[in-house]
């Protein structure tokens, strides 16, 4: 394990907008609860699937492009503040 600085770019709060040193573009922490709350959502939509009830795997994959849409638009939206490119095409 090796400690370094990051550049921290939001506040805190279940996920952080961080840069490493030699990276040329930031990442995103997901707090763990967080992560393991999307891993769940995914988790049910399979076995939703699996059981052969579309209809409700789609609302759990709903939560899970909610979840990670909401990710998206910080990360884009930290970027624009520091007037940074996005490392991805602009989302619609």
């Amino acid at each position: 394990m090796a400690r370094v600085e990051v550049e921290m770019m939001t506040g805190q709060h279940n996920y952080a907008v961080l840069r490493l040193p030699g990276r040329r573009f930031p990442g995103v922490l997901v707090q763990g609860d967080a992560l393991s709350v999307i891993n769940r959502e995914v988790q049910q939509a399979l076995a939703l699937l699996r059981g052969g009830d579309a209809a409700a795997a789609e609302e759990e994959l709903v939560l899970v492009a909610n979840h990670l849409a909401g990710l998206v638009d910080g990360y884009v939206r930290v970027l624009d503040a520091a007037g940074m490119p996005l490392p991805f095409q602009r989302p619609a």
